[in-house]
């Protein structure tokens, strides 16, 4: 056709990648926030003929909101088949260029996962063009409850890209039928061209920036052999001004956005505000992460630009079913919908064939020590292969963390050197937050540790982790859940979950982790499997590498850079708890002692308002975390903290509720000894003392321990105000530290 009709993909644009996919989840590669930047290629679309299904029966919101997730579902987990269907046994029912890329390029599947095989129960009607004068009504909606690593991001595309091509298919043919012609070929394109240009197909709305890249990347190589098919991306940290520029220019097939960036386009934007007032589908992609994240305000406001739900489809998929997440589907659903749950009422909400394990530490002081053999544990069990997600409570303890991980690791590890070491946190700028993505994602050297705070816990895939460490309690249980979610995907068989808490952290593990099959291991056992396995790889190195490829060549034949290279043996010296002990304290000597009181002020907002999830006193948690500065940490003292500071953050000294007031004689009662006691008098306290202070100009003796009365009287009486204690850090004694507050708003240090 014209150039006019090829425009970038997204609002930055997209290209395919390499077809090399064992999961159902994409993966994100590219040198641009996370994406490539190429234009997307015209190719010619063909279509298969749709043939015509059952429609399943659908339940009410009344149903779910009332009744167990279990108890509601109108497609049950039990009722699930045991044999996966083919993506080949849909043919007929998805158009064939869809087809084609599930099963040629890129992707090449051959079987569906069960969340993929109920959907796909319900094409095409599901992608059909709404029709009010149908009766009766099939089912448009959908409620999906499914595993994170399932392949619940096909689950939505494919109908989204279906509908989207139906509706431009309908669109034309209803121009040319308005117009009085029985046909007329250029009229309908014309017609389909201002329909892709002006509506809106399908929204989809991610809660994180990292996840709506990975889900516009999917949409991309999805639509590889549709013809113009485009997608759109908006999230907050690029450039408005580019987003806005392309999703002008182009086709609006599918957008995928973050609520914060999309809320503020549809308030400044009139353009955004029109496409998505046209749009006739909504997807919201982990429902329950948008809620946990505080998004419910965005969500109500993105849904006021949007048509009714009577005049869209609306789908919400998400890992768990929460009561906030059943809330929020009886706002944005109709009344009937589908309820699709394809997680069995009897198993856990974590994969199955991923062995969970859990640390209570008896000291801070093995914090460090203990997840040094965690890694080591990792490296020896998968050589050349080894790829661990560590995550932590905050972004500054993420950053100390950082730190510890990399330079130990260069004389404590087995992999030594060769260990790559990666960081995710808030603090860094989305361009660099994508680029330690793709390199973590890419990483090729067999030893990999990607440093996160929770920004890669949900939906972003990760492919080959073999291990998730959790250090500290997680936000919720949702959270530990979706974390330990990031390896054991898309079937594969390996993988392993661990945890390591602080004694004072244990009411977590007992009151919000009892559900989730978690087994006990103890710093003791670990380092003798350690130890174990270290004495096994030095009597033959060569056997614990035979089946990894350590001169890897490219298709050309050259040898590829940064591949998995054999530890040097032997190791048992180099794992020994002295030789870590020493590393350790080594390291602790030269970091700064102001990056660990900044982050022991980070752990002291993030733990105090979690007392009563783990049961704990508030004093034992502010006891606990100067343990650890100075345990775990090696700091020599532990770091000061101002009265004001724990009056501000609601902790006493455990014996009176008027910790830290100044002293006050109780004023005399008003009420009378008998009722009639004192009527038809003038008040004496009033009359006697025209200043209004209740207090006797009383004279004290010079030994009362009480002291004056006039000490505690403030300028309002007469009196200059007494000094208050010093909270600041300009009155505190020089070398002590004074937390400035929660958020810690000091400017970044390289530790």
């Amino acid at each position: 056709m014209t150039s006019s009709l090829l425009s970038r993909a997204t609002a930055v644009c997209f290209r395919s990648l390499p077809a090399c996919r064992q999961s159902h989840e994409i993966l994100l590669s590219g040198k641009h926030a996370g994406i490539y930047i190429p234009r997307v290629q015209s190719r010619k679309e063909s279509t298969a003929t749709a043939s015509a299904s059952t429609p399943s029966p659908s339940v009410t919101q009344q149903d779910i909101a009332n009744a167990p997730p279990s108890a509601s579902a109108s497609i049950k987990a039990g009722s699930l088949a045991v044999e996966e269907p083919t993506w080949e046994s849909i043919k007929g029912k998805i158009s064939y260029p869809t087809l084609r890329a599930l099963t040629d390029k890129p992707y090449r599947f051959k079987t569906m996962t069960p969340v993929q095989a109920e959907v796909a129960k319900l094409l095409p009607e599901l992608a059909q063009p709404l029709d009010p004068s149908e009766s009766p009504k099939r089912p448009r909606d959908l409620l999906v409850k499914a595993k994170t690593g399932t392949g619940k991001t096909f689950g939505f595309l494919i109908p989204a890209i279906e509908a989207r091509m139906n509706a431009i298919e309908a669109w034309g043919k209803q121009a040319v039928r308005d117009a009085g012609l029985a046909s007329d070929k250029h009229m309908e394109g014309r017609a389909r061209r201002q329909f892709t240009r002006e509506h809106v197909g399908a929204l989809i709305i991610s809660p994180t920036r990292e996840l709506a890249t990975q889900i516009a990347n999917t949409a991309v190589e999805l639509t590889h052999h549709h013809k113009d098919f485009e997608v759109r991306l908006f999230y907050g940290g690029g450039s408005k001004r580019i987003q806005m520029r392309d999703f002008m220019k182009g086709r609006r097939d599918i957008v995928v956005a973050t609520p914060g960036r999309l809320r503020d386009l549809l308030q400044s934007e009139p353009e955004v505000a029109k496409g998505v007032g046209k749009c006739k589908m909504v997807i919201f992609d982990e429902a329950d992460t948008l809620l946990d994240m505080g998004f419910r305000d965005d969500i109500d406001a993105i849904m006021s630009y949007l048509p009714p739900p009577s005049e869209r489809q609306t789908f919400l998929f998400s890992a768990t079913l929460s009561r906030t997440v059943r809330q929020i589907a009886k706002a944005v659903l109709p009344q009937e919908y589908k309820f699709i749950d394809v997680v069995p009422e009897t198993d856990s909400p974590v994969h199955a064939h991923v062995p969970q394990y859990h640390t209570v530490l008896s000291s801070a002081s093995q914090q460090i020590p203990h997840l040094l053999r965690l890694l080591a544990h990792d490296q020896l069990t998968n050589p050349g292969k080894s790829k661990v997600l560590l995550f932590l409570p905050t972004t500054r303890m993420t950053q100390l963390f950082t730190t510890f991980t990399r330079e130990l690791a260069k004389t404590v590890l087995p992999a030594g050197a060769n260990t790559k070491v990666y960081e995710i946190h808030s603090k860094r700028t989305q361009d660099s937050r994508a680029a330690a993505s793709d390199a973590f994602r890419s990483d090729k050297s067999g030893a990999s540790i990607l440093v996160s705070s929770d920004v890669s816990a949900r939906g972003v895939d990760y492919p080959g982790v073999t291990r998730v460490i959790q250090v500290g309690i997680p936000a919720a249980t949702e959270q530990y859940i979706h974390r330990v979610g990031r390896t054991g995907r898309g079937g594969s068989t390996t993988g392993r979950g661990d945890l390591v808490l602080l004694p004072w952290e244990i009411g977590f593990l007992s009151w919000q982790l009892n559900e989730v099959p978690l087994k006990p291991i103890t710093s003791d056992e670990l380092a003798r499997q350690v130890q174990d396995l270290a004495a096994q790889y030095d009597a033959d190195p060569s056997a614990a590498f035979n089946n990894v490829p350590l001169n890897a060549h490219d298709a050309k034949g050259r040898p590829v850079r940064g591949g998995p290279k054999m530890y040097d043996a032997p190791l048992s010296p180099r794992l020994s708890s002295e030789r870590i002990d020493d590393k350790i304290t080594a390291l602790l000597e030269h970091i700064d002692e102001e990056a660990v009181k900044e982050t022991f002020a980070s752990l002291l907002g993030y733990y105090i308002p979690k007392s009563p999830e783990l049961r704990v006193q508030k004093g034992n948690i502010l006891a606990g975390c100067k343990s650890w500065a100075t345990d775990a940490c090696g700091l020599p003292t532990p770091p000061y903290v101002s009265d004001g500071f724990l009056q501000r953050m609601g902790l006493n000294d455990g014996r009176t509720k008027h910790f830290g007031k100044t002293f006050r004689e109780p004023r005399p009662s008003m009420r009378p000894t008998n009722s009639w006691e004192g009527r038809g008098k003038q008040n004496k306290r009033f009359s006697e003392n025209p200043r209004g202070n209740s207090r006797q100009d009383e004279q004290f003796d010079n030994n009362d321990p009480s002291g004056d009365v006039d000490e505690y009287r403030g300028a309002r009486y007469g009196k200059p105000k007494p000094r208050p204690q010093r909270e600041w850090a300009r009155d505190a004694p020089r070398g002590d530290y004074v937390p400035r507050g929660l958020s810690s708003r000091v400017k970044d240090r390289a530790y």
